[in-house]
């Protein structure tokens, strides 16, 4: 068993995509971390306080330095090992398209009663971002080329969450390379590992460690 004391602390929410791309990026590192599953309706106070704008993923380092930014988490992870080369030829501006335009499509299309939003516009506009990546795909095994990297793994969870508002009728989009790549990150190893489910985390509760091993 790692030491505790030496050991990162990953405060997580199993379904959110930004949590998910930090556990990817922390699993593939084969970094050893505690993880701890939060409620988003009843935070946890040590969550709070190392981050006080309470969202996640909130990495916290052995030396007290707070990641809350999830880019920055899988950042910090490759830089301690990157076995599987995640960062060759990582492409920021698609990741930069995702996060941006990509995620405010989504958002008002999956939670069109709370944006008070069209949700057929916004579904189209997302279609759009993602014909991009067919034509990526459509030539490269994956977006950073001939191997799952960085790109992929920041950007496969947002797609994933898509995909899953309608999935009959993303399956019948002329998207064959994006709806196989995605295919792929659903069904691999890696995404097995980093969608374990454990129990919301209370203080009291003994260390649990994130899966490290690829």
């Amino acid at each position: 068993m790692p030491d505790m004391s030496t050991a990162p602390v990953l405060y997580s929410f199993r379904r959110c995509p930004y949590a998910m791309r930090a556990r990817l990026a922390l699993v593939a590192s084969q970094t050893e971390c505690v993880v701890r599953e939060i409620r988003l309706a009843a935070k946890p106070e040590a969550m709070l306080t190392a981050s006080p704008k309470g969202t996640v993923p909130v990495l916290v380092l052995p030396d007290n330095i707070v990641l809350d930014e999830s880019l920055d988490i899988m950042r910090w992870a490759l830089s301690q090992a990157d076995p599987s080369h995640w960062l060759d030829r990582v492409k920021l501006q698609l990741i930069e398209q995702n996060d941006t335009t990509f995620k405010y499509h989504l958002d008002r299309y999956k939670y069109a009663t709370r944006y008070g939003s069209d949700p057929a516009y916004h579904q189209a506009e997302a279609v759009s971002i993602l014909r991009n990546l067919e034509n990526i795909l459509s030539v490269e095994e994956f977006l950073q080329g001939d191997h799952f990297g960085l790109t992929d793994a920041a950007i496969a969870p947002f797609v994933r969450q898509f995909a899953a508002t309608d999935p009959a009728w993303f399956q019948a989009l002329p998207l064959p390379a994006v709806q196989n790549w995605l295919n792929r990150f659903l069904t691999s190893r890696l995404f097995e590992q980093v969608m374990v489910r454990y129990a919301p985390w209370h203080p009291e509760d003994a260390p649990v460690w994130l899966l490290a091993a690829v």
